[in-house]
């Protein structure tokens, strides 16, 4: 059975991606980082799979599109 995707915070972006906070604000301004999502009223975190996409290819990331499949959607 697959785990839950776990939220991750601003500091842990840092050290994963070894960028810094205002690159990592221009890049999702500029499409090429994932967005974050809302967890609460005043904080917003990321998606984990989604940051461990970027990392393991982040000249080539791109939004996961509506229709786009994952392992969870994959038959076989």
């Amino acid at each position: 059975m697959r785990q839950p995707d776990r939220i991750v915070r601003l500091k842990t972006i840092l050290a994963r991606t070894g960028l810094s906070r205002s690159t990592i604000y221009r890049k999702i301004a500029e499409g090429t980082f994932p967005p974050q999502i809302r967890i609460s009223a005043n904080g917003a975190g990321w998606r984990e799979s989604d940051i461990n996409r970027w990392v393991a290819n982040p000249v080539a990331w791109r939004p996961r599109g509506e229709f786009d499949f994952d392992d969870r959607c994959r038959d076989g």
